[in-house]
């Protein structure tokens, strides 16, 4: 179950505070978002409503409370304080940070970025929501020598993306739906926005590496595929991410009290990964499965 509401959210909208932000994870240790052995913040709060999102408690903004029922002691009378909850099964999802205490835990993680070439990744929800904040973090981490990347959708004012993206180094932009009305509808994306913001990155230096999310129904298909290396082949660019639909998710929507639409879709198989990877290949891209 869930204590608060999803409310849709904006980035043109959205103010924050550039010394504090919330996060509801760090994730130690992921050989993915980026290169080498990374430390992954994830940012709370999404402009967007993907069907497919593996992370429904990235999408409010809000500190959420839930229980779990198989820690819950059914206790009489029930506070439903997660402050007082003797077994732990109410807990928050999401927490207030400071700029001086999340530098202080990300570098906990220094001795492995060193030896292996990783670094920290902002994601979230949409890190692009707190991008006064972030810019300042990679700015102190970059003083470090610590690599930095972010991943985002990129539907956002340029004025929010491109100094947060300077401080990168790899900026692992999605490239969703590719109809502009279609993913106007499905997930409340400005695709023309994310297309110019895209190019504006690539004409400044920013080293931008582009992600496909592979979902059946939505961008698993050779017309999205096609209208994704159109976009990309004038760019220069000839790396490509693709990343298939997986129904990891689903106990995180069942903990919110949600209900998934894509609980019953079956991930891709092996031969449709494989002919969306021969479509950039024929093009010249150099694919990754995962990243």
């Amino acid at each position: 179950m869930t204590l608060s509401v999803v409310q849709h959210i904006s980035c043109d909208e959205v103010e924050t505070r550039a010394d504090a932000a919330r996060i509801f994870n760090i994730q130690r240790y992921s050989l993915n978002d980026g290169r080498g052995i990374r430390t992954v913040v994830f940012f709370k709060g999404c402009p967007h409503r993907c069907p497919w999102c593996a992370n429904p408690e990235s999408i409010s903004p809000k500190i959420e409370t839930v229980r779990r029922v198989s820690k819950c002691l059914h206790c009489s009378p029930c506070l439903r304080d997660a402050n007082e909850c003797p077994s732990g099964a109410f807990e928050h999802i999401g927490t207030d940070v400071t700029l001086d205490v999340l530098e202080r835990e990300v570098m906990k993680d220094d001795v492995f970025f060193r030896s292996s070439g990783g670094g920290v990744t902002l994601s979230g929800g949409e890190v692009l929501m707190q991008a006064p904040f972030a810019t300042l973090l990679m700015q102190r981490l970059r003083r470090y020598g610590v690599h930095t990347a972010i991943e985002t959708a990129g539907d956002a004012p340029l004025s929010r993306l491109l100094p947060l993206a300077h401080q990168c180094d790899e900026v692992l932009f999605d490239l969703k739906i590719m109809d502009t009305e279609q993913a106007r509808s499905v997930v409340a994306m400005n695709l023309p926005r994310v297309l110019d913001n895209f190019m504006q990155l690539v004409a400044d230096g920013v080293n931008v590496i582009p992600r496909v999310p592979l979902i059946p129904g939505f961008t698993l298909n050779e017309t999205n595929m096609a209208r994704v290396l159109a976009f990309l082949l004038p760019s220069g660019i000839r790396q490509l991410h693709l990343l298939p639909f997986h129904q990891y998710g689903e106990p995180k929507y069942r903990l919110l009290g949600q209900e998934w639409e894509m609980r019953q879709v079956v991930p891709p198989t092996e031969s449709e990964v494989a002919a969306m990877c021969q479509m950039a290949e024929r093009e010249g891209f150099h694919v990754t499965v995962g990243g």
